[in-house]
């Protein structure tokens, strides 16, 4: 097992769009969304179209067979097959919800490579309806961050996963993402760790402002190839930086064992 984990966003980075707007816009909706959306937040509003959906008798099995059909890049599937082969611990940190990515996961035949998701629950109730929740109940206390959205901190989540691996030595951690909501986890990421913005995109612009502002080392990417070369590029480098540090331990061992002895 390398020491490297490799965390990633969902929509836009994984898939090539927005996976609530590919749902909503492909079953005809866009011009409902679009009149709620300026009245509540985007969490509450995704669980409000699933009623809508269900109540104009669309079925979970409309909503799978449109996940099934969410374009992603070609290149994009490979990379993540061959950061798992060469031992790296993939998970996934995204505003999405755990149906529509687990649809998508499980369609594409690469839901086993990630060893955790954290989004917004969602589940199929007993009326056949999809609920969607907010991973964090902005109802009950706010999560303090005024960087993101009310029902999730990624950066809370990212400061979980870094807590976790700094008590095993010498692990990092590359990020990958594309919106204003990967901006404070990038802020979070400590110094040894990678950032991967999608360049052009908004966390790419608000991480331009004041790059100084992040720790990690920033590696940008346009397009699931890019993504594949630079990803693929930092896991080699941290996996040489890996091996010199074992075989500098190793000879350091040998030199005290040889002055012992002597």
């Amino acid at each position: 097992m390398s020491g490297i984990v490799v965390v990633f966003d969902f929509d836009k980075t994984i898939v090539d769009v927005d996976s609530d707007n590919w749902v909503v816009d492909d079953l005809g909706f866009t011009d409902l969304f679009n009149q709620l959306l300026p009245t509540m937040p985007w969490n509450s509003l995704m669980d409000r179209m699933m009623m809508e959906l269900h109540s104009n008798g669309k079925t979970i099995e409309d909503i799978e067979e449109v996940l099934h059909r969410i374009p992603l890049h070609p290149r994009v599937i490979p990379a993540i097959q061959a950061a798992h082969a060469l031992g790296c611990d993939l998970r996934i940190v995204s505003d999405a919800n755990v149906f529509f990515i687990e649809t998508i996961l499980k369609h594409l035949g690469i839901r086993e490579y990630f060893s955790e998701i954290n989004t917004n629950p969602g589940y199929v109730n007993e009326e056949g309806r999809l609920r969607i929740q907010p991973c964090h109940d902005f109802n009950k206390a706010s999560h303090g961050c005024s960087l993101c959205p009310p029902n999730m901190c990624k950066g809370l989540i990212i400061d979980r996963i870094q807590d976790s691996i700094s008590q095993e030595s010498n692990r990092r951690m590359i990020y990958l993402g594309d919106g204003s909501g990967d901006y404070c986890p990038s802020l979070r990421l400590k110094e040894r760790n990678f950032m991967m913005p999608r360049k052009n995109f908004p966390v790419w612009d608000l991480i331009c402002k004041d790059p100084l502002l992040v720790k990690a080392e920033i590696h940008g990417w346009s397009d699931g190839e890019e993504l594949e070369q630079v990803l693929l590029h930092l896991i080699n480098k941290i996996s040489m930086e890996e091996n010199v540090h074992e075989q500098l331990i190793a000879s350091d061992c040998k030199l005290q064992t040889l002055s012992v002895s002597a």
